[in-house]
């Protein structure tokens, strides 16, 4: 098993090499980075707004001789000077192996607009994308699989049809409008207001007792906690209900009903094991999904300051490093998950030996 994990380990480093590498030379070929962001305020141009528009975009290309169309009428040395500031006075390769280097000793760089370190910003954004991600997990999976194990052991029943139309709805129905209609209901919308719409916490928490804290805390959480679970619970329900089903048909589940063992017995002592394999090892990938890919419309609607907002604003207002550096922690991160999601393989079941695998 140590084997494995040396290897799985150093697969890491040309899988992130590959991943920002291409990514890297993606964005050098999109128009709009942010020395022309930086002209364009000066300018007066509208910054963001004016690059979202098509003219703004063209304007912001660079022209055939070079410079940029959009810093025509600028001092030449004020552009050079924009150039330098963002580090891109230097050729393409060359920035790219800087950033590797950084990279490598887990120093992300800074902010371009926000004059903080890329690591601060995504150490004080964590929490937040963490609570989401976490307790939207751990209610996902206490509602999929009793769900899915009612569903497989009453397959075709009138509560497999009925749950099955939930199911489907749940799955149609994206996290962001469920997010919308719960504000309209509970967040003061249009109906009655139980619940707070902004943050994650009541302004003059720090003086209140850690169970006043901790219930605030709750409070705030419950609406886009319910929001993201609606969207998440139908594929690992249906793929629990189809897991269960392929283990009660099998032959092993045939002889122990025939030498009398109960189908309690039979469900949670030999199908369980077996059926949950595959659920179990999947935890670290589904939490990676919900909190970097579910999460960014929740976040802006309900207001909270987590990583996936960190990384919208990021993108419009190109800023490289803070788009890089996510980008970095966020692949490291889903990386290693993986080789925990293996690890829980051996722990569901101990017969499983990667060694063996050739």
């Amino acid at each position: 098993m140590a084997a494995y994990l040396l290897r799985r380990l150093l697969l890491i480093i040309p899988t992130l090499f590959g991943i920002i590498a291409i990514n890297f030379a993606v964005v050098q070929m999109a128009p709009g980075g942010p020395v022309e962001q930086m002209i364009a305020e000066l300018k007066g141009g509208g910054g963001v707004t004016g690059r979202i528009t098509g003219a703004g975009a063209a304007e912001a290309m660079p022209a055939g001789d070079g410079s940029y169309r959009g810093a025509r009428g600028l001092d030449p040395h004020v552009v050079a000077d924009i150039k330098r500031m963002f580090g891109f006075d230097k050729p393409p390769l060359e920035r790219f192996g800087l950033m590797l280097r950084d990279y490598m000793r887990f120093d992300l760089g800074r902010s371009f607009f926000r004059d903080e370190s890329v690591l601060q910003l995504i150490k004080e954004k964590m929490p937040v994308s963490i609570s989401l991600g976490l307790w939207s997990t751990l209610l996902v999976y206490f509602v999929s699989i009793p769900l899915g194990i009612a569903k497989a052991v009453r397959d075709g029943s009138r509560f497999d049809v009925v749950s099955s139309a939930a199911v489907l709805i749940g799955y149609a129905v994206p996290g962001f409008l469920f997010a919308i209609l719960l504000v309209v209901l509970f967040a003061g919308g249009s109906f009655v207001q139980w619940f707070p719409l902004r943050g994650l916490h009541s302004s003059g928490i720090e003086t209140w007792s850690f169970p006043a804290r901790a219930g605030d805390y709750l409070w705030h959480i419950v609406l886009p906690t319910i929001a993201l679970v609606v969207g998440g619970f139908a594929g690992l329900t249906v793929l629990t209900k189809n897991c269960f089903l392929e283990e009660i048909r099998k032959q092993y589940v045939v002889t122990a009903r025939a030498k009398g063992a109960s189908e309690q017995r039979i469900l949670y002592r030999h199908v369980f094991r077996n059926a949950m394999l595959l659920i179990v090892a999947g935890f670290p990938s589904a939490f990676i999904s919900i909190l970097f890919s579910s999460a960014l419309l929740v976040e802006i609607i309900f207001s909270l300051d987590g990583l996936g907002l960190l990384g919208f604003e990021s993108a419009i207002r190109r800023d490289y490093p803070v788009m890089f550096g996510t980008l970095y922690m966020f692949t490291l991160l889903g990386l290693l998950m993986q080789i925990v999601g293996d690890l829980l393989y051996t722990v569901v079941d101990p017969r499983i030996d990667f060694e063996a695998r050739q």
